[in-house]
């Protein structure tokens, strides 16, 4: 295996394939930034000038975009509130709380680093240990997923802010938009009072936009209408310091681990890897109460978390030729043009291919630790943009992504819609993570749970009778419990502040 490896180095810094990994890495994180343009879109777009190509250059390229595109996301959520890919909701968090604080350039490293630390994790696991997590995997059926769903649906509580109550009435709108569109088992439509665009369901790309960016626009509109002086904050470019460095280390090699778990599971991707590990950091933190006022292991939580995932994701695909996300199922279209089949046999009969890819792999994630503190000067002046001129481009950028989706006016309509609705909750203090989430595990959840109950014949034994399904489950119980206690914990001592 070394002997390939070095190989894979090897081809991975030749002209025939150093300049296009670059390429890739970049293109992804330009992509990633941009709200609407997802690392998938990305990949899908240069798909087609692969056909032409080599297999190692046109994967590796691919891949390049794949990792630079789940990093990229990080920018624009950091600095605009507004994530780039849905795999950087949970780095808004803290990530835009510390540039609105002056601290964006150490936020852009830290997510920068954090990145770097996950997709390296990852893909050393990938490396090591494939053929056991994809055996891990294949052990995933319809009551894991569920069980899984029902674990991710339980960090609705932890990412509340201060009102549990708010976060439920925010997750519950998240599932009630998930439920639009044809029922998963019947095929019956559902809220869908007729409207032929409906029938697919809610996209979640636009109910992203609108939340995060179209609200945040619409918040600025109003701070600026009533003469309210919103100075941009003044900061230093000071990164992450070396002190600091080890402090987040633990958070984001812990995340990061979880991260390629996640991902080696077949549907779960970057954004619930985020969140999961998000509520894991908070959970063993010492100063819980920091989070989602600035704190640095949540946001290397996210990051490391959600780019864990891009190594995590190509376990089942190479070992067992299932994609483990949607950037790896238009991978795995790229394999077959190139006339490779995924599964054992590729590792057997193409281990040039395969190891090259690994190594490329290590190589696109130092390329994006470098082109990320590279240009995080030149980030940072984004927050220096007036508003008066940053907030039509906002508008425009978040017009354009949402109708990139599918071409259609009426994902821009959707995209407006929950603006609006982002705005309006914002008044009432409501958190707008609580409905991304639920609007991504929800189907997920329901579907699996549907599809339990028909395998056991109306039984609920499935929640105890399969192991992994019953981990999950206490998990599950375990995630609510905890951040019950905290929340009751932390009332308790601003009540003891205010006597």
């Amino acid at each position: 295996m070394m002997d390939y490896l070095l190989t894979g180095f090897a081809s991975a810094f030749s002209m025939a394939v150093f300049p296009v990994l670059v390429f890739g890495v970049l293109g992804g994180v330009i992509l990633g930034a941009l709200p609407g343009l997802t690392a998938t879109m990305g990949v899908a777009i240069l798909l087609p000038f692969t056909f032409g190509m080599d297999a190692t250059p046109a994967l590796v390229m691919l891949i390049g975009v794949y990792i630079g595109g789940i990093y990229g996301g990080s920018i624009a959520a950091i600095l605009l509130k507004t994530p780039g890919t849905p795999a950087s909701a949970a780095t808004v968090l803290d990530g835009h709380t510390m540039a609105i604080k002056g601290l964006a350039a150490k936020a852009l490293s830290i997510a920068a680093v954090a990145s770097f630390i996950g997709g390296l994790i990852s893909t050393i696991v990938l490396i090591a240990v494939a053929p056991i997590l994809a055996d891990f995997a294949l052990r995933f059926n319809a009551p894991e997923y569920f069980a899984l769903a029902l674990f991710g649906l339980t960090i609705i509580a932890s990412v509340s802010a201060a009102s549990i109550w708010k976060g439920l009435l925010a997750g519950t709108i998240g599932l009630l938009v998930a439920m639009v569109g044809l029922d998963p088992i019947s095929s019956v439509p559902r809220f869908t009072f007729g409207v032929m665009d409906l029938y697919s369901g809610i996209n979640i790309i636009p109910v992203l936009i609108g939340l995060f960016a179209i609200s945040e626009a619409l918040n600025q509109l109003e701070k600026m209408s009533s003469n309210q002086q919103d100075i941009p904050p003044k900061f230093d470019y000071k990164l992450l310091s070396f002190s600091d460095f080890k402090k987040i280390l633990p958070t984001s090699v812990k995340s990061g681990l979880i991260g390629t778990s996640i991902g080696s599971v077949p549907g779960a991707g970057a954004d619930i890897s985020a969140f999961a590990c998000y509520n894991e950091a908070k959970r063993v933190a010492k100063n819980p109460e920091e989070f989602g006022k600035g704190s640095m292991h949540g946001l290397a939580a996210a990051e490391s978390g959600n780019n864990g995932v891009t190594g995590g994701s190509l376990v089942p695909l190479l070992t067992l030729g299932v994609p483990g996300d949607a950037v790896s199922a238009v991978l795995l279209g790229a394999l077959i043009v190139q006339g490779l089949t995924p599964g054992p046999l590729l590792f057997t009969q193409n281990p040039e291919i395969v190891y090259g890819i690994f190594s490329s792999m290590i190589v696109a994630n130092i390329v994006m630790l470098i082109i990320g503190f590279l240009g995080i000067r030149f980030f940072c002046r984004i927050i220096e943009v007036p508003k008066i001129l940053m907030i039509p481009i906002i508008i425009f950028l978040s017009i354009i992504g949402a109708y990139a989706i599918n071409n259609s006016m009426f994902d821009v309509g959707i995209a407006i819609f929950f603006g609006v609705l982002g705005f309006i909750l914002n008044k009432m203090d409501v958190p707008s993570s609580p409905i991304l989430l639920a609007i991504i595990l929800g189907p997920m959840a329901e579907t699996n749970l549907r599809k339990s109950l028909i395998m056991y014949e109306g039984s609920w034994s499935f929640l105890y009778d399969r192991p992994i399904a019953l981990a999950f489950i206490l998990f599950a119980i375990f995630s609510v419990y905890s951040t019950v206690k905290l929340k009751k914990k932390q009332r308790l001592a601003a009540e003891k502040a205010a006597i």
